[in-house]
């Protein structure tokens, strides 16, 4: 047993490269295993410098110098993001609030409706139909605490809210601005034997870069499309509805799925069942099968293909190992695990002891 482990360790980690590898990768799963929430601020940072780093770009070819040009992007991103919050927010505020008014009425004619089940069939059980309607009290009562808890919890971190959003720009304008000295100091950080990290750090860099924008992307577009369609059908809670349903595409497969019961309850609630709640869900099955065979494809073009499997494993693990941003970054999270196994897997020459 011990030959087979001192073999295994000779052939991973007798280049150093290799070794240099393995202490990058397990220190920095650990810093933010045990600092995550504290690396929340530049995690954001990192996610937008990313983001605008093209934007920045082509200011930049326009003739313009760094700092110009990243002064101009950063002056126009923020001033959208205040128009967005304007305009947006409390129409998303108000709709929240109402619906949350109006969800004890709607588990009311949920709860008629499985009473109504035993009468309709009669070959179906009425102490199941009761069991059912406990789960379903026991279900929305927490789900309330836990409404109320999120709700009380936000009203107690709006100081650090607004830390947040004086840091987070502020540090978005250095990263861009300062980019080249940013890298310069990482580089002399790292030992000189690191052929694999610069192996994996260009395969990563443009992929991270995509995926980030094209995430983005399908967010925005996927949201925007779900309103308009929900506001052409007159359905109620549209603005609510159309940001989960965009935010639903960061958890791939398992958010489009989870999403879905609240869009046909509250159209269940509206419409009852009639055309019009139907309308409702085909139009929103058109839009999930657009974004998953037409938008994603466009946008992830550049992605390393993944098993549908993977990917649902990397959104388990990382999301329960870092949340929402373990969530957000499964994909390029898998994507580097499998860039770590090809490097690894690449035959490196032996290592000859000098005489």
């Amino acid at each position: 047993m011990f030959e087979v482990i001192k073999q295994w360790y000779r052939k991973n980690f007798s280049d150093p490269n290799a070794v240099t590898l393995a202490m990058v990768v397990i220190l920095g799963m650990l810093a933010f295993f045990w600092f995550g929430k504290l690396l929340t601020p530049v995690i954001v940072a990192v996610v937008f410098a990313f983001l605008l780093e093209w934007p920045v770009k082509k200011v930049t070819r326009l003739g313009l110098s760094r700092n110009v040009s990243t002064t101009i992007v950063i002056a126009a991103f923020v001033g959208a993001m205040t128009t967005m919050i304007v305009m947006v927010i409390p129409v998303i505020w108000q709709q929240s609030l109402s619906l949350v008014k109006e969800l004890p009425e709607m588990m009311k004619n949920v709860k008629d409706f499985i009473q109504e089940i035993p009468e309709k069939y009669p070959n179906i059980d009425p102490m199941l139909v009761e069991r059912v309607m406990g789960n379903v009290d026991n279900r929305f009562v927490t789900f309330v605490e836990e409404l109320l808890q999120g709700v009380m919890t936000s009203v107690t971190d709006i100081a650090a809210l607004l830390i947040y959003l004086i840091l987070v720009p502020l540090m978005v304008f250095f990263m861009l601005k300062d980019k080249a000295s940013l890298y310069a100091g990482f580089d002399r950080l790292l030992p000189t034997e690191r052929t694999l990290i610069t192996q994996v750090s260009s395969e990563m860099n443009q992929q991270i870069i995509n995926y980030i924008r094209g995430k983005l992307i399908e967010i925005l577009v996927v949201g925007v499309s779900t309103y308009i369609a929900f506001v052409i059908m007159d359905l109620r809670y549209a603005a609510v509805l159309g940001l989960l349903v965009g935010l639903s595409v960061l958890i791939p497969y398992i958010g489009a799925a989870v999403v879905t019961i609240p869009v046909a309850a509250v159209a269940l609630f509206q419409f009852g069942i009639s055309p019009d709640f139907y309308y409702v869900m085909i139009a929103y099955g058109v839009i999930q099968a657009l974004d998953g065979n037409v938008l994603v494809p466009l946008l992830f073009s550049e992605a390393v293909d993944l098993n549908p499997v993977y990917i649902i494993v990397a959104v388990l693990f990382f999301g329960g190992l870092w949340g929402f941003w373990g969530v957000f970054f499964a994909i390029p999270l898998a994507s580097l695990v499998k860039a770590l196994i090809n490097a690894w897997s690449v035959k490196q020459p032996p290592v000859t002891e000098e005489a």
